[in-house]
């Protein structure tokens, strides 16, 4: 069983010992200390909170003891029942809520669940107040109401909100997308996307949708992280069946993959760059992404004559560098769309919609699009940690190392050459180091991943030499 608390929220494997697996008593734990973090966070009196969950096979159990702690600790909930990641955000903001947080453990496997946690904006917290909820829980100081303070709960549905939230955007053409009559593939991997993504596509008045696994019930069809070796099969139903392009989401529906009508992948680090195409052609402005992601977002932004920054791995640090540079599009190289003149959130409704847009307005086939980019392939590789492996020794040893290259050092190290760059960081989440390379072949991003790679056990070795008396 496994429980891991961070910053971002709290998510772990059903079922356990408590402090050991996301057991009942850890729900209300940590909802107890979120709900504790938004009484001290507002002037409100009387705080609402919005509770969303993906199809997960837990999310009924889950949902409800959430739900019943966050009125025990008087506040009120506005349950929205199974709805997308992108879709609770919105649903704070429209509520006027004081927080959101969505039950769903994103692209992990069907016996994880998660707490993600929500402020006032609908964005997730930082990491200073995700820190203080982790305190918060550590210590149990939190009171639950007395019996005539208890919260009350009332259910809404937003799904169709965020639908016509997404045609309301002024870049997303409707017109032009009916017009191109796409036959259109989404792959839904058994989870609220199969409610969302058909929804949004009927409502741009495409007529002709193949479903692909859209039934919710959480007994997820495959591996549910939307990458190519996971979606072999959904590729080969598109390359048979004249479909125009293929949409693949993950269980919370905050990642977008685009599969060509070929049955190739448009290539997720592309989602956002096509996309950042398509608007940067119509709104001027700068763009974001992290450090991890395509070299190509950059290409791109500079064609258009405007400016792009790169942020430390992490929505939040993505969104908070979007609002310091005014970005007008920016998100993640894993598929994740943020367009802040919809909401500052990876939204693959949003994504979706900009993308057919773009795709009906170039009149050209998905794969024709995805070859006017420029290619970049990256390589991505980790190591797995020992306790005596220096891990900041080593990063700032390759830093000097590589002093004479561009260095960035906002999250772990990242070395940007003239044709190439790579990206060395602790995870986060796993005892690992990763290891991203980008170059114009994989074999090369390959080569530079071995080449740093074998720098790094050669100076884990010295650094650990060192360390002998």
């Amino acid at each position: 069983m496994t429980l891991i608390k961070s910053i971002s929220g709290i998510r772990g494997t059903i079922g356990g010992k408590p402090g050991n697996g996301l057991s009942p008593l850890d729900l209300v734990k940590f909802t107890a200390a979120y709900a504790t973090w938004v009484k001290q966070s507002t002037t409100n009196k009387q705080l609402k909170i919005v509770v969303g969950r993906d199809a997960r096979i837990s999310g009924e159990m889950v949902s409800s003891i959430v739900v019943a702690t966050l009125t025990g600790m008087g506040c009120d909930v506005v349950n929205i029942g199974l709805a997308t990641t992108p879709t609770t955000e919105i649903a704070v903001v429209e509520e006027q809520a004081d927080g959101g947080i969505i039950l769903t453990a994103s692209h992990n496997p069907k016996q994880w669940n998660a707490l993600k946690l929500l402020n006032s904006k609908g964005e997730f917290l930082n990491a200073a107040e995700g820190a203080t909820v982790l305190e918060i829980a550590e210590s149990e100081n939190f009171f639950f109401a007395e019996v005539d303070d208890l919260g009350t709960i009332s259910e809404k549905d937003y799904t169709d909100f965020h639908v016509q939230h997404v045609l309301n955007l002024k870049l997303v053409d409707v017109e032009a997308i009916k017009a191109a009559n796409f036959t259109v593939a989404i792959d839904a991997v058994n989870s609220v996307g199969g409610v969302a993504m058909p929804a949004l596509f009927k409502a741009l008045g495409i007529k002709n949708i193949v479903e692909i696994n859209c039934e919710p019930t959480g007994h997820f069809a495959h591996v549910p992280e939307p990458l190519p070796e996971n979606l072999v099969e959904t590729s080969e139903i598109i390359k048979k069946g004249n479909i125009d392009v293929g949409f693949v989401v993950d269980p919370d529906v905050d990642r977008l993959a685009i599969i060509n009508e070929d049955g190739t992948m448009f290539n997720e680090e592309y989602t956002l760059v096509a996309i950042a195409d398509y608007v940067l052609s119509k709104t001027p402005g700068n763009t974001v992404s992290n450090l991890s992601s395509s070299r190509a977002l950059r290409v791109i932004t500079e064609k258009h004559g405007q400016s792009y920054s790169a942020a430390a791995v992490g929505e939040v640090n993505v969104v908070a560098k979007m609002k310091a540079t005014n970005a007008v599009i920016g998100g993640e190289g894993n598929g994740g769309v943020i367009y802040p003149a919809s909401h500052s959130g990876r939204d693959a409704l949003v994504g979706a919609a900009l993308f057919l847009s773009h795709l009906a307005k170039s009149g050209v086939k998905c794969s024709a699009l995805r070859k006017t980019y420029p290619d970049y392939f990256i390589s991505k590789n980790k190591i797995e940690l020992t306790p005596e492996i220096d891990v900041d020794g080593i990063l700032l040893k390759m830093k000097e190392k590589y002093s004479g290259e561009q260095v960035t050092d906002i999250d772990g190290v990242k070395i940007d050459f003239e044709n190439s760059w790579v990206h060395l960081r602790k995870s986060n989440t796993e005892p690992i180091i990763r290891i991203y390379a980008e170059a114009d072949s994989m074999k090369n991003a390959e080569n530079l991943a071995e080449k740093i790679i074998g720098q790094i056990k050669e100076l884990s070795l010295m650094l650990k030499n060192e360390t002998i008396p």
